[in-house]
């Protein structure tokens, strides 16, 4: 990879090059995996992949915020969020710790 991005055609020549698969079929394939992971997650349903991690929605209520050039209140609207939570077995890989 020439930058610090992993990008979706970095899955699918890595799909390509270690499975065998066409690059055709290869993009297909990283296009329906995320394509199901954001069905799932636009319905609502959080999405856990073991040894990776979990994607969580969560509904943040309205709240009072503050603008800080100005100091003035305003009101921030409810809203729905979408946090990831790394696996133990991820972080263990990410930090180097065992």
């Amino acid at each position: 990879m020439s930058s610090d991005t992993l990008t979706r055609a970095d899955l699918a020549e890595a799909l390509h090059r270690q499975i065998g698969l066409s690059r055709a079929e290869s993009s297909r394939l990283v296009e329906q995996v995320l394509t199901h992971m954001c069905e799932a997650m636009t319905q609502g349903e959080n999405v856990k992949i073991s040894g990776f991690g979990t994607f969580v929605l969560r509904d943040k209520g309205e709240r009072i915020g503050r603008n800080p050039k100005t100091g003035v209140e305003v009101p921030i609207a409810p809203r729905r969020v979408l946090t990831f939570r790394a696996s133990q077995t991820m972080r263990e890989r990410i930090t180097g710790s065992d």
